[in-house]
């Protein structure tokens, strides 16, 4: 009787809303904590960030236009996909991190409720965040947060699912567009999550996801002058300092996330305030009858 060889999968980017491989042609094997050769995954270029931050960019305009209600109808779409493909998370979690059917469960749980509590947040951050101000002239004087633009993500390794969920939901919830570099040492789980987001509502370049090594992005990040801004989860002291150093040039906002594992899987990850980290405050003057 013949041997069968078993195909692995090879995991795609996702770049607007298609699943390009990398223009380098290069991929990478994804290992479990036994060593063992789980699938492969693509090894994003400094090309492919490029055309993601064009995708995402393209995207900004008709995402931060549509209602608030909408998106988060959207985000609550993106929910249920995540949901009703539940148990292939889990099983992806489970035998790339080695956490187990149970935590890896427990982390698929809870990174859909909180894309539901994010999604949430959509109608109502305006009217916590902005204000009406008291002015001495005859004018009605209001601020409103805004999107800012184009944010790059980058997610940590552990909680692989959780943390990127966390990260990308109060960026992409105001309008914003996102590129997300995923975990370097746990693709996987993030290149699933990408399939499950092709497969709802939310528009192409909204949610740009790569996978690779971090340290060939970050002088392309924080020099490229269509990102706006950096959510930075990874967590890694020394890219940290890169990135911010690059940022003090172009004048990009640097939000920090450094969390512990246990603060993935806290309410510490579900501050409403992070919102404001990627968008800008604009104030109105109109002026009213004397």
């Amino acid at each position: 009787m013949s041997t069968r060889l078993d195909v692995k999968k090879t995991y795609k980017l996702f770049i607007g809303g298609k699943f390009p491989r990398s223009e380098s042609g290069r991929y990478l094997p994804a290992k479990s904590p036994a060593g063992g050769h789980l699938d492969n995954f693509a090894h994003a270029s400094r090309k492919d960030f490029r055309d993601a931050v064009v995708a995402a960019r393209a995207a900004v305009n008709g995402w931060s236009k549509a209602t608030a209600y909408n998106r988060g109808q959207i985000l609550y779409r993106a929910a249920e996909m995540l949901q009703n493909r539940a148990g292939e998370l889990v099983n992806e979690v489970a035998r790339s991190t080695g956490a187990g059917a149970a935590g890896a469960k427990r982390e698929v749980t809870l990174a859909i409720d909180r894309l539901v509590y994010f999604a949430g947040w959509t109608d109502k951050y305006q009217q916590i965040f902005g204000s009406v101000n008291p002015v001495a002239t005859s004018h009605f004087d209001f601020t409103t947060p805004e999107p800012t633009g184009v944010v790059v993500v980058l997610a940590p390794d552990e909680p692989s699912l959780l943390a990127l969920v966390s990260l990308v939901a109060p960026v992409i919830l105001s309008g914003n567009a996102a590129i997300v570099i995923a975990s370097e040492k746990f693709p996987l789980p993030a290149a699933t999550f990408a399939e499950i987001l092709a497969t709802s509502d939310l528009p192409g370049g909204v949610v740009n996801i790569l996978t690779g090594k971090r340290a060939e992005f970050i002088s392309h990040i924080a020099g490229h002058l269509d990102v706006n801004a950096i959510v930075d989860g990874a967590g890694n002291a020394e890219l940290s300092a890169k990135l911010q150093a690059g940022t003090a040039i172009n004048l990009k906002r640097y939000a920090s996330r450094s969390l512990t594992t246990a603060d993935w899987f806290a309410t510490k990850a579900e501050n409403p305030y992070w919102i404001l980290d990627t968008v800008e405050f604009k104030t109105a003057w109109h002026p009213i009858g004397v």
